[in-house]
């Protein structure tokens, strides 16, 4: 609605006061008109000296973002390669949200299943066994390059990096392994239109969708465009289209991570975006910074004379090697004295370093790019000097974070792997799964499962160990989610290996004492 739509119409009273008292009409009229404008939006004014200059223009998600997108990649690569604060932001997404690696436990639905507790637990145990022989081996990598590990670990980079990752399920038999799924990490720049052919409603950056904007064919080019190899260029480039789905099974033949953060948003943008500016400003403000104290170290001085020409002997001053120095090179030894020419003076330059200034200054610029990479500003440059509470604020704030990230990789990636894992597992035989192909209720019971990552970690492990036994004691949660939320382990393995061990104690003949201490029941 324009401004003009939003102002009264004139009322009855102040119609009929117009033909006897105009002017008090016309101010009763303002009146009301001012007061309905002071009820919109001020940021959308453009009467406002500070709102004039700023115009902008809004597409649709697509259009806003396919100009743009190469360039941010570019950009947020090199700062990844040679900013230290936007390589540590993204290593520590990626050491929160990967870490080690992120465990399976297999959860069926009993229920639907029908299975007793020994039985479940049996077949549980079986499928996280077989899903250890497929993830934790090289050979789930389509290059027998990575283990299951390394692909979560590079496949979130390539979200954090580029904006968006591309896994494809090529076979590949094996006479060493049982499975033939191998996936491929397709980077983000090889995506795009077959042929070179523009971007349209149906096709856009390599994303081909349907009229009900349903993704249909995936168009990824065997090169990057900008490749600077010779075997590159002189293959030429080509094309590979692949269905978004297999036609006989319905299972995906691609998976696009990616944060849609708008309808109908064919890629991902990549995390650094919304700071590549004041990054890039603030890396060339300590590179300047950092010089001028290296300047100021070395006590430069300067000759001035009367002509503009200096007469300097340099011929005398040589370093400890004994070589000369020229024009272009001259270095002070210590406790050199040098004569002058007759107007000639030397004067030192201090260019006040190290800043007073810097450290406020740089900190209040990260600490604005923390809040947009979603980081706690402690968290972000590894450094606590606050007390422990907003120590340990902040923790808990950036785990909040992480834990969500994680649990979105979990479920747009991890979880769609296993699935396709798990439709060969069965049809091989290695996973009994009676309806598991005829009934898709049976079918998601067969594949419920729980993700375990890397812990929260703790400040003070004494309280908040108590803590979390308290919260067991009081039914608030579980001996397996404390588990994983503090250490990231597994309780069920944890018991099994305690149970071991303290029967190894008993049988020879050690005390159990120390076994008994510290419980919280």
């Amino acid at each position: 609605m324009s401004r003009s739509a939003a102002l009264p119409n004139p009322s009855l009273f102040e119609r009929a006061v117009s033909h006897v008292a105009p002017a008090y009409a016309m101010k009763h009229y303002r009146a009301r008109a001012m007061m309905a404008l002071a009820s919109g939006w001020v940021g959308a004014s453009t009467s406002r000296r500070s709102l004039k200059q700023f115009s902008v223009y809004g597409y649709d998600a697509d259009s806003d973002i396919a100009y743009d997108l190469p360039t941010l990649r570019n950009r947020t690569r090199h700062l990844n390669r040679n900013n230290p604060i936007a390589a540590g932001a993204l290593k520590t997404k990626l050491m929160n949200v990967i870490g080690k690696g992120i465990i399976l436990q297999s959860q069926l639905d009993r229920d639907v299943l029908r299975m007793s507790d020994d039985d479940a637990d049996l077949l549980e145990a079986r499928i996280e066994r077989e899903w250890r022989l497929f993830w934790h081996g090289k050979m789930c990598h389509h290059a027998g390059i990575l283990k299951g590990n390394g692909i979560c670990s590079q496949v979130f980079r390539q979200v954090l990096e580029n904006g968006d990752v591309f896994v494809t399920f090529p076979r590949k038999k094996s006479r060493w392994h049982p499975y033939t799924l191998r996936l491929q990490i397709i980077e983000a720049d090889r995506c795009n239109n077959k042929d070179y052919a523009p971007n349209t409603s149906t096709l856009m950056e390599g994303i081909e969708k349907n009229e009900d904007g349903e993704v249909i064919k995936y168009h990824f080019s065997n090169q990057h465009l900008t490749t600077l190899l010779p075997s590159g260029r002189r293959e030429g480039m080509k094309w590979q289209l692949i269905d978004a789905y297999d036609r006989l099974t319905g299972l995906p033949n691609v998976v696009h991570l990616y944060h849609q953060d708008r309808p109908g948003q064919s890629r991902g943008i990549p995390d650094l975006a919304p700071v590549i500016e004041p990054l890039m400003q603030l890396g060339r403000y300590t590179e300047a910074e950092l010089m001028a104290a290296v300047v100021s170290g070395f006590f430069t001085v300067f000759i001035t004379s009367k002509t503009g020409e200096s007469k300097f002997d340099l011929s005398d001053l040589g370093d400890e090697t004994g070589a000369t120095s020229t024009d272009e090179d001259v270095k002070l030894g210590n406790g050199l004295v040098v004569g002058l020419n007759p107007g000639e003076e030397v004067h030192d330059t201090n260019p006040g370093r190290p800043n007073a200034s810097f450290d406020p200054f740089v900190e209040a610029i990260l600490r604005q790019v923390g809040v947009a990479l979603g980081l706690p500003f402690e968290i972000l440059i590894k450094h606590f000097t606050s007390s422990y509470s907003a120590a340990r604020a902040a923790l808990l704030e950036a785990w909040r974070y992480f834990s969500g990230e994680r649990t979105w990789f979990c479920e747009n990636f991890l979880d769609v792997v296993y699935e396709v894992w798990f439709y060969e597992a069965v049809a091989l035989g290695r996973i009994p799964a009676p309806g598991f192909y005829t009934d898709p209720v049976i079918r998601q019971a067969y594949l419920g499962v729980r993700w375990t990552g890397p812990g929260r970690g703790m400040i003070n492990e004494q309280v908040e160990v108590r803590a979390a036994g308290e919260k067991i004691a009081l039914g608030l949660s579980t001996r397996q989610e404390e588990t994983a939320t503090l250490t990231g382990g597994d309780w069920d393995r944890n018991h099994r290996q305690l149970v071991k061990e303290r029967k190894k104690r008993i049988a020879d003949g050690l005390d159990e004492s120390v076994d008994n201490q510290g419980k919280a029941e």
